[in-house]
């Protein structure tokens, strides 16, 4: 199944507690072929960005940096599983790991809003 995200909106639903994600936060995504990008703030994040790969499931593998409220500039990698809802709307199991700071691992969950 092909899943193109461009223009999709999606908020969390929940995050592990080592991520600096915030429930207010909107994720606007922007797809050009299997090329996905996205900005973002929030109550922790004063910018970030992410940049991925589309697969021909909905798979997206993806690359963040942001910089936080303490002025610190940080890293991860994600991978995000898409499920869609007996709405039609997408949700987003995601397993991310940090690359800078502690390195260490996270689950999150965002929807399509």
């Amino acid at each position: 199944m092909k899943i193109n995200y461009n223009n999709r909106k999606f908020k969390p639903v929940s995050n592990s507690d080592n991520g600096e994600v915030s429930a207010e936060m909107i994720f606007h995504y922007l797809q050009k072929g299997n090329i996905l990008t996205c900005s973002y703030n929030g109550e922790h994040i004063i910018t970030g960005h992410l940049i991925g790969k589309v697969d021909q499931s909905g798979c997206i593998d993806m690359n963040y940096h942001q910089i936080n409220i303490e002025g610190h500039i940080m890293t991860g990698l994600c991978k995000s599983i898409p499920e869609i809802l007996p709405d039609g709307k997408i949700r987003l199991h995601e397993d991310w790991q940090w690359t800078s700071g502690d390195k260490s691992k996270g689950k999150s969950i965002l929807e399509e809003i």
